[in-house]
């Protein structure tokens, strides 16, 4: 199959594909590689994608997105609405039902008071929550009974759906977690491995960024599933020994996040043994720009924080020009084909929310450096390296994660930067390690310990709000936070800062779309980021796995439980 018509029609397929009618645990194993390899099974304490989709085996939301985007219960009874009395008809409020007669996987009942503590300790001010945007504008959470949850936010909130919905913002086990508040969060070891959960399977055995064992969890709310009795689920590797595994010789069943290029995926499924799906979401590959000084002269805890601004990339004539020597079309190119598309935006989808304001499918070396030029940024020693008014070489630090073609990407930018007169240093660091999220690591995307660095990332459902708050001034990752936010450039405009707060109260698609827009806008514009790839997402499954649905606006794993052996195959 082509991968333009795998794109094209690869959700439409799958979504029909039979669910799970064997009785739990009948299929016997399936197994899972992910080549960016958990470190952690708390969403609380990692924004990477590989620890929110391991984790979403074993902890669940009250809602979660399906493939088409749209909202449905999990552990909740229904969806609240103004319309069924479940959102305040002044939209500050919002109350959950939740479904009766749920249990932990460990027996005890599922209440009210585990969804509140959740909330407690993801907005505790010492806990350094990766996912606090979540959370925006949240005054109290309260258990109304031990089925009814009560959200209030501090001002009408039309799309109150940020709390509890979605991979990213599961339910902890207060009874697992209450001794784990505040700064004590990392520390809990046993319980940020080992959580106890509401989803499908349980953890046997977990080996940060190498193996995690799961079995069938004997108290799941379907007593005839999850078809299979057990998931292996490994870490590690590289992303073309993952899609190998699947598609050629068929070790495993499900590869996640094949970023190869499209004749190495083609290559590939020749092999006969499984088949690529994608689907394009708002996963966007960019170059994050920090706006603070990340030196190793400086003391400890002052490196990459607002101590000690950026001594030139938060110039405008930088950054454009860094931007305008990129020839995106290459990329996308030689990175993904049709899987993936020049995009000069952070939020390209939904279409309702992609900005038409920029264009950036050209590259222009000798406008970047007229640009840095007219800026007084100069070669006064004949080097080639370009000096800023103040003297400074103009020498960056790029890292990324250990894959193919993100060294690919690495090398041609080094190149076109060179051109214009900016020296540039490469690193890469393994996935694992940079999407881990370790306080105590100088290598992780948080800590940003390098000038620019590149990455992808999306969000959960249809609507950018708290992905757009990510750029929050007060969501910067530093010290007094366990080095976790999303706010990884360190950039902030409280300019920015009230517009979102006025998007958070602004009803309607179109209303909210316009809001959007201009966030994205202001992000790109002021330079926070260099977008450069709108990516779809690729994965691959086996020929003799069933159910597969692949979900673009959730944790790709959102329906393990409905996952099965196909017979005859």
């Amino acid at each position: 199959m082509k991968i333009k018509a795998l794109l094209l029609g690869a959700i439409a397929s799958t979504a029909l594909a039979p669910m799970a009618m064997a009785e739990r645990g009948s299929d016997g194993n399936v197994s899972i590689i992910y080549w960016q390899a958990p470190s952690i099974l708390n969403p609380f304490l990692s924004g990477g994608t590989k620890d929110v989709e391991a984790a979403s085996l074993v902890i669940e939301p009250l809602a979660r997105y399906d493939q088409d985007g749209n909202m449905v219960p999990y552990l909740a009874a229904e969806i609240p609405t103004v319309e069924n009395g479940g959102v305040s008809e002044d939209l500050t409020s919002i109350t959950w039902k939740i479904a009766p007669g749920l249990t932990w996987s460990d027996g005890t009942p599922f209440t009210a008071a585990d969804v509140k503590f959740t909330a407690d300790y993801c907005m505790h001010p010492e806990g350094g929550c990766a996912q606090l945007t979540k959370f925006e504008g949240v005054t109290s959470v309260e258990a109304l009974d031990d089925l009814t949850v009560k959200v209030t936010f501090d001002k009408p909130t039309p799309f109150p759906y940020g709390p509890f919905v979605g991979g990213e913002s599961p339910i902890i086990q207060k009874a697992q977690f209450e001794n784990c508040m505040g700064a004590k969060a990392p520390e809990c070891t046993e319980q940020n491995f080992n959580p106890v959960g509401t989803g499908p399977f349980v953890v046997t055995e977990f080996k940060p960024n190498d193996v995690i064992t799961f079995k069938a969890n004997d108290n799941y709310r379907d007593p005839n599933k999850p078809a299979f009795a057990t998931v292996t689920f490994k870490g590690g590797g590289d992303a073309t020994a993952a899609g190998r595994a699947v598609m050629e010789t068929g070790e495993f069943d499900y590869a996640w996040n094949l970023q190869l290029a499209p004749e190495v995926i083609a290559q590939m499924q020749a092999g006969g043994k499984g088949t690529p799906v994608a689907g394009f979401g708002p996963l966007v590959e960019r170059i994050m720009l920090n706006q603070t000084n990340p030196s190793p002269d400086l003391p400890e805890g002052e490196r990459s924080t607002a101590k000690h601004p950026h001594p030139f990339l938060t110039d405008p004539a930088v950054y454009k020009a860094m931007s305008l020597a990129i020839d995106r079309p290459l990329l996308v190119e030689i990175g993904y084909g049709q899987a993936g598309k020049v995009t000069c935006n952070w939020v390209p989808a939904p279409a309702a929310f992609n900005s038409d304001t920029f264009t950036c499918d050209k590259q222009d070396i000798e406008g970047a450096k007229a640009m840095l030029e007219e800026a007084g940024y100069k070669d006064t020693n004949g080097d080639g390296i370009r000096e800023t008014p103040d003297g400074v070489p103009m020498k960056v630090v790029y890292q990324t994660s250990t894959n193919a073609v993100r060294q690919d990407f690495q090398a041609l930018i080094k190149e076109w930067w060179g051109q214009i007169g900016i020296e540039t240093e490469l690193r890469n660091i393994n996935a694992s390690v940079f999407f881990g999220g370790d306080p105590g690591s100088p290598d992780t995307f948080q800590k940003f310990y390098a000038d620019v660095q590149m990455y992808a990332n999306t969000f959960n459902g249809t609507d950018p709000q708290a992905y757009l708050g990510n750029l929050l001034c007060d969501k910067a990752p530093r010290p007094e936070t366990q080095w976790q936010g999303e706010n990884i450039s360190r950039w902030c405009n409280p300019e920015y800062d009230a517009l979102h707060a006025e998007l958070a109260k602004t009803a309607g698609l179109e209303a909210r779309a316009e809001i959007a827009k201009k966030l994205n806008d202001m992000a790109v514009e002021g330079g926070a980021m260099i977008p450069l790839v709108h990516r779809g997402r690729l994965s691959a499954h086996s020929n003799t796995l069933g159910g597969v649905v692949l979900n673009v606006w959730d944790s790709e794993l959102w329906n393990i439980a409905d996952w099965h052996r196909k017979t005859g195959s």
